[in-house]
């Protein structure tokens, strides 16, 4: 049996875990490792990628820099979240604000550090990375659309790290990347949607607080046609193997979620249009491996 102050010391593990999002961060790290061997450099063995000590130095830069973004944004966004997500809030305020500010700055120096391990330019990069979602949580947060942007823009930042590693410029990197960030750009617009009764007490600018739910709505069934632009050049103009499943699946799924948007109108309604578009993030970075099905059966076989 476990004693109370071990009962305490695993409640305050799951908090933090909780807080810095420890199964995003996994998500992640798959997706850049599954992109580097699938998308970036193909033509690179598979075990020279998984071993290789300057993409793992990237990867792990990476997930910790985002680990200490999710750190400051929610010692910023406390209160808010305490409106929004009270019982997830309950579970994250075991860990202090105090804790949350000291851990953020130990582990933007321990992304430093692994960033140093492959290049000053990588040092660079993920100085000014960390620096932007500390800009990010501190002021632009609160602003109607660009704050959205900017973090859609962040979040597939990462990504943008291994794709100048292997300098793999073809112009299908960028129609992928573009497909994620306006997946990820709606998936922010419904969480402001999500979160309106806390941005509202909050003084946060947004979009259904500045100008009406209807708006965003608009704004937001604009981007999703925007988004069939990439999907559809994925599938009719480039070679993605038996990928091109993923995307069809997920027009059809975008046309469900418009659907369902304009008749959403409590917090429970865009909370599952916001699952919706997670489920579509996490298909798609396993939905790689049907880019090359040989290589994915040669592994295992």
């Amino acid at each position: 049996m476990l004693t109370r102050k071990q009962k305490h010391l695993l409640l305050k593990l799951l908090s933090l875990f909780s807080v810095v999002r420890g199964y995003n961060l996994l998500v992640i790290a798959l997706a850049q490792y599954l992109t580097a061997i699938y998308i970036l450099a193909p033509e690179i063995p598979v075990t020279s990628i998984l071993f290789d000590g300057n993409l793992f130095a990237i990867v792990a830069a990476s997930a910790i820099a985002i680990a200490s973004g999710y750190l400051i944004n929610s010692f910023y966004d406390a209160e808010k979240d305490l409106i929004n997500r009270p019982t997830k809030t309950m579970l994250d305020r075991l860990v202090s604000q105090r804790f949350k500010l000291s851990a953020y700055f130990v582990l933007n120096f321990i992304s430093v550090i692994f960033a140093s391990y492959v290049s000053f330019r990588a040092v660079v990069f993920f100085s000014l990375y960390i620096f932007g979602i500390w800009f990010y949580s501190h002021k632009m947060k609160k602003l109607p659309f660009l704050g959205n942007f900017v973090s859609a823009t962040l979040a597939i930042t990462p990504f943008f790290a291994v794709f100048l590693y292997y300098k793999n410029f073809q112009s299908v990197i960028f129609v992928h990347a573009v497909f994620l960030f306006l997946i990820i750009l709606v998936r922010e617009m419904v969480k402001d949607l999500e979160n309106v009764k806390g941005d509202l007490a909050q003084d946060y600018q947004t979009i259904p607080v500045m100008y009406g739910e209807n708006t965003s709505k608009i704004l937001i069934t604009i981007l999703i046609a925007l988004t069939f632009i990439p999907a559809f050049l994925l599938v009719t103009t480039f070679e993605v193997g038996y990928m091109y499943l993923f995307f069809y699946a997920c027009m059809l799924l975008l046309l469900v979620f418009v659907f369902f948007l304009w008749k959403s109108n409590r917090k429970m309604h865009y909370l599952l249009l916001h699952n919706i578009l997670k489920l579509i993030i996490v298909t798609g970075v396993f939905s790689i491996l049907l880019i090359d099905v040989d290589l994915v059966l040669n592994r295992i076989l």
